[in-house]
């Protein structure tokens, strides 16, 4: 029901373009199919007036199943208005729910309204469904439904209070970005739908050109800002907001987001963009926001890769794979876990130089606590680096069967598997079905992390078969 309100949201730009009612009635016919959907779901098959609770298996299933609802009904304002195939329109949607931002559609000739409902998913995937929902209406309790989604921090003791938190300062920011670009010089209309996309760190935007369009420094600026909020952990804004900002700083991603900066920046600045724009201010002006935009996930650029050098474009990749903070928007392996192998790695060096018998109590800052870091959060970190990474080269290798060269391969793949949306061009109306759901599934896997993924399938497999044995 509440992806049924968000399909009829972009009605309200009717009043402003009336020429979009045409359009409109694909909106309100599939809302009142998904308010139906919901109805049966909620009152009828299985609601109680009772708390539930849930474990992280039972939790994913329960999203993994909710997305793929959420991504066939928000298909079918494409499908029958626009008359996309099932594949371009699924591609479009996915990217849309998972913050990703890459497209086939060509916005200047897509109609206004298709261009906000895309900035509404985009705005709504980075929330996160459960997250909305536990926020508001769902009788659950437990860590199961919010683990699922990739929350792993609490804000608050209570999980119902978290959730308001995390939607209260998701908004608080989209309200702030939308006036910091009005008053830059960006139309009411575009400046909604590129917060929505920006915070989101989703990167969709109303013109082909992306935030180039305006050449504006003010604009970028306002940019930069909102892709840095949206790769942040919730937890990490609730200790920032609170005005403490020593445990902020603390915070290893926060620490590692400024490292990989001032590490990297220098090197793509001198090795690779001072001999393509011939200005200091030029290249730290476009190679900031493109790394930022690479590391946050967002995917906005204002430049075309093709014309970089393969250096800076392999950093690119680099920031892709790594991603923003573990409960934020962003997508990647996540800062976290990167932060956490590389500690470990100090760690055992260190510990060979202690006495044998001293006990370490190794920890690192999450939000505004200490976190003690066990072997067993270690291995589980490196599994699923092993895993994405696993992952990753798969992606890749079926890019390269189908012709496209390596560096391009490990671009898109990188961007799609990242949630990014950055592209060299592969992705696009005449990209083949199977380099597209190549991506859909790249794009799942990122957004709702492989893990849940393969929990909830093997909990799904292991329900039916019991069922079946019961029948």
């Amino acid at each position: 029901m509440i992806i049924g309100g968000a399909l009829l949201s972009p009605l309200m730009l009717i009043i402003k373009f009336p020429g979009d009612w045409i359009y409109g009635k694909y909106f309100l016919y599939s809302a009142l199919l998904t308010f139906l959907l919901g109805y049966l779901f909620y009152f009828k098959l299985g609601y109680e007036e009772k708390d539930i609770t849930l474990t992280l298996k039972e939790g994913g299933i329960i999203v993994v199943l909710s997305w793929i609802i959420a991504i066939f009904l928000s298909t079918l304002p494409f499908i029958w208005g626009l008359d996309m195939s099932w594949t371009q329109a699924i591609f479009e949607v996915v990217s849309g729910w998972t913050t990703t931002g890459l497209s086939v559609m060509d916005v200047s000739q897509t109609p206004t309204i298709y261009l906000f409902w895309r900035s509404i998913m985009q705005f709504l995937g980075g929330a996160g469904l459960a997250v909305i929902a536990l926020s508001s209406i769902l009788p659950m309790q437990g860590l199961g439904l919010y683990q699922a989604e990739g929350r792993t921090d609490q804000l608050l003791p209570h999980i119902r209070r978290s959730t308001k938190m995390i939607i209260q300062i998701y908004i608080g920011y989209t309200i702030a970005g939308i006036i910091l670009y009005y008053v830059s010089g960006m139309s009411l209309f575009n400046a909604v739908n590129h917060s929505f996309a920006a915070l989101s760190t989703g990167g969709f935007s109303t013109v082909t050109e992306s935030i180039a369009h305006w050449n504006n420094i003010k604009i970028e600026l306002v940019t930069i800002i909102l892709m840095f909020l949206g790769t942040i952990n919730f937890a990490t804004h609730y200790t920032l907001l609170q005005g403490k900002f020593k445990k902020f700083f603390r915070n290893g991603e926060i620490k590692l987001m400024g490292l990989l900066l001032a590490l990297f920046l220098p090197f793509v600045i001198f090795a690779s963009l001072l001999g393509l724009y011939g200005s200091f201010n030029e290249s730290l002006r476009t190679g900031s926001f493109q790394l930022i935009s690479a590391l946050s996930t967002t995917g906005y650029s204002t430049i075309d890769f093709n014309t970089w050098p393969v250096f800076a474009n392999l950093i690119i990749i680099l920031f892709m794979l790594i991603g923003g903070g573990t409960g934020s928007t962003a997508g990647g392996i996540k800062q976290y876990r990167i932060y956490i192998i590389l500690k470990s790695i100090y760690w055992e060096i260190r510990r060979q130089f202690l006495p044998r018998n001293q006990v370490e109590e190794n920890y690192v800052w999450r939000g505004e606590d200490k976190w003690y870091v066990k072997s067993k959060h270690i291995r589980d970190v490196a599994n699923y680096i092993f895993l994405y990474l696993l992952t990753y080269f798969t992606g890749v290798c079926i890019f390269l069967i189908n012709g496209y060269s390596l560096k391009n391969s490990l671009f898109e793949f990188a961007s799609a598997l990242g949630t990014v949306g950055l592209s060299t061009g592969i992705t696009g109306s005449g990209t083949p079905g199977v380099i597209l759901w190549t991506e859909i599934v790249g794009m799942l896997l990122g957004r709702l992390e492989i893990f849940i993924i393969i929990f909830s399938i093997v909990k799904l497999i292991k329900d039916f078969k019991y069922i079946i044995k019961k029948v």
